[in-house]
């Protein structure tokens, strides 16, 4: 019974971990659509959708981490978003 319970905490503490890994993937790909897409000066429907895309991604799998109630130990610089906030 002990061990069923200490097998079961770390497989969970093993996807959460994987979880946050790919949160972190996601939000550097999307980071990257996003720079390629202005450094291109004649960006097509192709590029835009792409980093839709990758956007989409990131906050599909951030609202799973949320629901699962993840926290991770650091904050990336990239996840504040300006555009939102109101730092007055």
């Amino acid at each position: 019974m002990f061990f069923g319970g200490l097998r079961k905490q770390n497989v969970k503490s093993d996807y959460d971990q994987r979880l946050l890994d790919l949160i972190n993937a996601l939000k550097e790909q999307w980071d990257h659509a996003v720079q390629t897409q202005d450094a291109v000066a004649d960006s097509d429907l192709e590029m835009t959708a792409e980093t839709a895309l990758a956007k989409q991604k990131f906050f599909f799998i951030y609202q799973e981490a949320r629901i699962r109630k993840i926290k991770n130990d650091h904050i990336q610089p990239s996840v504040i978003s300006y555009d939102h906030d109101d730092f007055q």
